[in-house]
């Protein structure tokens, strides 16, 4: 089956509440490949790269995010696949 990828910007507070990391364990329970930062601008970014059911039910539970995050909105765009083997924190940009 063919994979798709997708980049997220989460916006709301999404920084210091333990999305990234919540966002790594996430990314293996639906095999997603891909990575996630945090942005300068309070945001996070991710790329997300799988099966495209695996990826629009990942994107859902990025709209909700972890207990401590208040999500308060998801953007979308279709992406290229990176070549990533599996799912990373990157540094902040």
């Amino acid at each position: 089956m063919t994979e798709i990828a997708r980049r997220l910007l989460i916006q709301g507070r999404v920084q210091g509440v333990g999305y990234r990391y919540w966002t790594l364990n996430l990314a293996r329970r639906w095999s997603v490949r891909g990575w996630v930062r945090n942005r300068h601008d309070g945001s996070v970014e991710i790329l997300c790269i799988g099966k495209p059911k695996a990826v629009e039910s990942f994107i859902e539970q990025c709209q909700i995010g972890p207990t401590s995050a208040r999500v308060t909105e998801v953007v979308t765009f279709p992406a290229l696949d990176d070549g990533a083997t599996g799912f990373v924190s990157r540094e902040t940009v």
